[in-house]
């Protein structure tokens, strides 16, 4: 059955597994349908998400639909996957189930239940299992994402949703999660840190509410739990000490805070809390850093290329096509015999007047991203690749006739976001470069060779229409420009001062509620952060056990399950709200002030 290395979300547990669950039913893929969510391209050239779900009986089915939209909106809002969202396909096997639900949910004494996937809680329905450790039967997993043409072991991921309310997932070869839970959608990005990154958890006990006692073991191979001082990092220049004393991603200050992998003292994490500690931050720049360069693996920087293999001429036009990330650009540069003469997508050779004989000419393609400074991890092949021709000015190029058009784009059926890097690739005549034009609401703009960066031209907050022409041929965007909005609504207060103008200030004498509503002017998932005193923005997902509850401050925080949620210490303090529509923008965030006596 299920097989890997695995952890518990919240129940911090590692360990091998060789489990038997419930009796699986053969795999049988014929009644399964697959639904593509998001397609950026060839599946073969992208990292594909396999999202299955397990226990949704056909009148199930628009509840799974509802659970992985909502997934999928929190992971696009959590960098890296929101950079380089362009790099993932994503697909959803839609596979009937014959009972509703999973088995051993939520306890040892619940139905077993016949699922495709065999998912179940309690680590397979074992007495000695973890209630939270969510598993499925490997092989049947397998036998459904086989299904997704051009998705292999090698560019896919596979995400098991459960139809399930209760709290739990796992992470390893494959990942799991309960889908309809109020914190699931955060499980599938830790757990994408597991599998994809090779992140560690950062919890400082093993089991809930049992401290995890003093590491005593030499230098962690974790790349971001050390033994070492910030002295130390510095002058050794070794784990995050290009990160050290940065504003953390997820709060706070890069630096060094004790307990993690499993022990409350003896060993130090980056930050103070992040997304390998606690569900609803996000990652921080050491796991960010990690993150980027495992996503970038998984497709190839360079996606097509004028042939190398034999000498061409000099009367041609070379051309690299590279990935587009959704934040930023590439750099293409070319060089002639090691000197640089031009950046972009293409290299007319006849403007170049070469020498008669043969010439070494190089196109570097490079990912600039800020989210990565270890040099080993910026020449890799994730970030950087070089392609190579040997031109040979006595080689005449035979004539072609290549029709000028599109050959691949930015997706044009869903909104693009208004800070959006789009894309247009076009075929590639061997002795003209085709132009790509660009209009924005009908007026001409200017462009990248191959993209164009919308964040430049601080758009309104309307829709505008992004238009790319090459030839006669066209694509059309819609940009949507208008950020999300949000809404808080507080238990009532001993006093209040609400003024034009003014941050709202509110006093409670004790526990006091918070609920966030966010909206959009799209259908979409709307996803809603908070912060307090200016800490890194949380996931607003309702109340960890009912996400239709608000959201509970008391002076010492409410134990859940070992855990504790909405700690506020008595006095002033500053809550800021925002919200992240399905286009990737971000509303203007909001504050108020709330005095806990």
């Amino acid at each position: 059955m299920w097989t890997g290395r695995t952890t518990a979300i919240g129940a911090a547990v590692v360990t091998v597994l060789s489990l038997a669950a419930a009796p699986a039913r053969a795999a049988d893929p014929a009644d399964a349908t697959v639904v593509p969510v998001q397609v950026t391209g060839d599946p073969a050239k992208r990292f594909n998400l396999v999202i299955l779900g397990d226990g949704y009986t056909p009148a199930d089915m628009p509840k799974f639909r509802a659970h992985y939209a909502e997934h999928l909106n929190d992971l696009w809002t959590i960098e890296p996957f929101k950079s380089y969202r362009s790099y993932i396909n994503v697909y959803a096997v839609e596979i009937p189930s014959g009972e509703s639900g999973v088995s051993c949910d939520p306890s040892l004494s619940s139905p077993r239940r016949t699922t495709p996937l065999s998912m179940a809680f309690w680590s397979g329905c074992r007495a000695d299992g973890v209630q939270r450790l969510l598993v499925m039967d490997s092989a049947a997993a397998k036998t459904y994402a086989d299904l997704v043409p051009g998705a292999t072991p090698a560019n896919r991921q596979i995400l098991g949703l459960a139809n399930s309310d209760t709290y739990g997932g796992a992470g390893g070869a494959y990942a799991t999660a309960s889908g309809g839970n109020a914190m699931s959608a955060l499980i599938a990005p830790h757990e994408l840190g597991h599998s994809l990154g090779g992140l560690d958890d950062e919890y400082d006990y093993y089991q809930r509410g049992v401290p995890g006692g003093t590491y005593t073991g030499p230098e962690p191979d974790s790349l971001h739990h050390t033994l070492m001082t910030e002295q130390d990092m510095k002058a050794q220049k070794k784990k995050w000490w290009r990160w050290l004393g940065e504003r953390s991603e997820s709060g706070g200050t890069i630096g060094r805070y004790e307990g993690g992998i499993y022990f409350s003292k003896g060993v130090w994490r980056p930050s103070q809390h992040s997304m390998m500690k606690t569900l609803g931050y996000y990652f921080d720049q050491v796991s960010r850093e990690r993150m980027t360069q495992q996503i970038a693996a998984k497709v190839n920087l360079v996606q097509a290329h004028t042939p190398t293999a034999a000498p061409v001429g000099d009367d041609r036009v070379l051309w690299v096509e590279t990935m587009h990330p959704s934040g930023h650009q590439l750099s293409v540069t070319w060089t002639v015999d090691g000197k640089t003469v031009q950046r972009g997508a293409n290299l007319d050779l006849s403007r170049l007047h070469l020498k008669k004989g043969t010439h070494t000419v190089q196109a570097k393609v490079t990912d600039p991203t800020g989210f990565v400074r270890d040099p080993a991890v910026r020449s890799s092949a994730a970030l950087t690749q070089v392609r190579t021709w040997t031109v040979d000015t006595s080689v005449q190029t035979p004539p072609e006739d290549v029709p000028l058009d599109f050959s691949s784009s930015t997706p044009t059926d869903k909104p693009v976001g208004s800070e959006s890097v789009v894309f247009a690739e076009t075929t590639h005549p061997v002795r003209s470069i085709p132009s790509v034009r660009w209009e924005l609401d009908g007026r001409r703009v200017r462009g990248g060779d191959r993209d164009i960066d919308l964040a430049r031209f601080r758009l309104s907050k309307d829709t505008h229409q992004l238009v790319a022409r090459v030839g006669s041929k066209t694509r059309t965007w819609t940009i949507d420009a208008q950020g999300p909005t949000v809404k808080y609504e507080l238990s009532k207060a001993t006093q209040s001062q609400v003024r034009p103008g003014r941050t709202p200030e509110y006093v409670f004498d004790g526990p006091f509620t918070m609920r966030l509503t966010g909206a959009d002017d799209r259908a979409g998932v709307v996803v809603s952060e908070f912060r307090v005193d200016g800490d890194g923005w949380f996931n607003y997902f309702g109340w960890p056990t009912d996400s239709s509850a608000p959201w509970l401050f008391t002076e010492n925080g409410t134990v859940i399950d070992s855990l504790t949620y909405g700690k506020l210490g008595k006095g002033r303090h500053t809550i800021e709200y925002r919200a992240i529509d399905p286009a990737g923008n971000i509303g203007k965030p909001g504050k108020f002030i709330v005095t806990l006596r």
